[in-house]
């Protein structure tokens, strides 16, 4: 099994990890002699845990390839994504505490917005509110399918998941997103003939939604992505011997958290201020906190260069309610890189600092960016190392070998 040898070398004690994530967070600067939204960004906090501490950069999966969020978490949490296929539809309905089990499909939708000839115009309706979007999955909730059982739940603003329980359903069906607007979605078709009959429920269900949200301002239409089950995965609190705790704004992080067997911790509020709040409450409760911060992310995607920059300092400024509770390692990355250069994610190394201050051996630099990290003592590794090394740094793992 890939995780025996860390299973094997576990030596508990009572030392406290965080993982802390700003998704999307590397990027790209703007102009060739620019610099990216993190080396931008005023983080005296970080740069001078930087300094105190030693810098690197994750490849999410293999150099050259750009992730999925899921894949990109999964990586962090030390599951190699080419090994451990989780798609993004069960990871929506976990992140809700919708139950998926194996065999059931479930798949994640974005309401979008589309023209009289069915051309994408915005793949995510305006971000519409809650407010907005929950009505319109209410009246979804009428469909009916022949031969199978449907759920569908709202998630969060845009996004709502479909849900089907039966007998011989498969996952193998192409998302229906084009990942671009000015162009249709695209048919939902099966990519494995086992898949042809969970396909046809699909397009059933989609041909009633369709014309339930014809007449919608901004959610007139929908797109699919990530048909999934629940693939079964490895424990992590079982692989890493510790008690771990998510705390996280969005379903689909809380998702990937439960599917690896976190506890989610529930919260009021959105700030990285109420997120750190929500450690606090229950830091003499377990080993490892996997915090998450999404709007880096959003930021990116909208091209908002600026405003990503602002997210970033905002968590920068919040940092003291994280280090008064002195953890024994502070890892603060990203899942993958979000330039709002691109307005999308990206296949470029994501900065990677480590804060140990009993056991870590400084570098040289003195600012947390991406050509310091660039520069870093830990230099370019895969994500999945990222668990390891924390354990490591945190006491947790004995000799290898003789």
């Amino acid at each position: 099994m890939p995780f025996d040898y860390i299973t094997y070398l576990l030596s508990p004690n009572e030392t406290k990890i965080v993982l802390l994530i700003m998704d999307g967070l590397g990027g790209l600067p703007l102009t060739a002699d620019g610099k990216t939204e993190l080396e931008t960004a005023r983080t005296p906090l970080m740069d001078r845990l930087a300094t105190e501490g030693t810098l690197g950069r994750t490849i999410p999966v293999r150099p050259g390839i750009t992730p999925g969020s899921g894949p990109a978490h999964l990586s962090l949490f030390g599951y190699d994504p080419i090994d451990y296929v989780v798609g993004r539809g069960a990871l929506e309905a976990c992140g809700i505490g919708i139950g998926i089990k194996s065999g059931d499909i479930a798949v994640r939708c974005n309401f979008a917005t589309v023209d009289a000839d069915g051309v994408l115009l915005d793949r995510r309706a305006g971000r519409i509110s809650n407010s907005e979007a929950q009505p319109v999955v209410e009246k979804l909730k009428a469909i009916k399918v022949p031969g199978v059982d449907v759920e569908v739940h709202h998630v969060k603003e845009y996004r709502f998941t479909v849900i089907m329980r039966g007998d011989g359903l498969f996952s193998d069906i192409d998302d229906t997103d084009p990942q671009e607007t000015g162009v249709p979605p695209l048919p939902i078709t099966a990519k494995d003939p086992r898949a042809e009959k969970t396909a046809e429920y699909f397009r059933q269900w989609s041909d009633q939604a369709k014309a339930i949200l014809a007449d919608e301002p901004k959610a007139n239409f929908f797109t699919m992505r990530g048909f999934a089950t629940n693939p079964g995965l490895p424990s992590f609190p079982k692989v890493f011997g510790l008690r771990s705790a998510c705390v996280a704004v969005y379903p689909m992080y809380k998702g990937v958290s439960d599917l690896v067997g976190m506890d989610v911790i529930e919260f009021e509020g959105e700030s990285p201020a109420d997120e750190f709040a929500a450690v606090k409450r229950i830091w003499d409760q377990y080993d490892f906190f996997f915090v998450h911060i999404k709007k880096t992310d959003s930021m990116g995607e909208d091209g908002n260069f600026d405003g990503k920059v602002g997210i970033i300092e905002s968590v920068d400024q919040a940092l003291p309610g994280l280090l008064d509770l002195k953890p024994d390692v502070l890892m603060i990355t990203g899942d993958h890189s979000t330039p709002a250069k691109m307005r999308s994610h990206s296949w470029h190394p994501v900065p990677f600092l480590l804060w140990a201050p009993e056991l870590v051996m400084p570098d040289q630099q003195t600012s947390f960016g991406e050509r310091a990290c660039a520069l870093g003592g830990l230099g370019t590794f895969h994500a999945t190392q990222t668990l390891p090394l924390g354990l490591a740094h945190a006491g947790r793992l004995n000799k290898y070998g003789a």
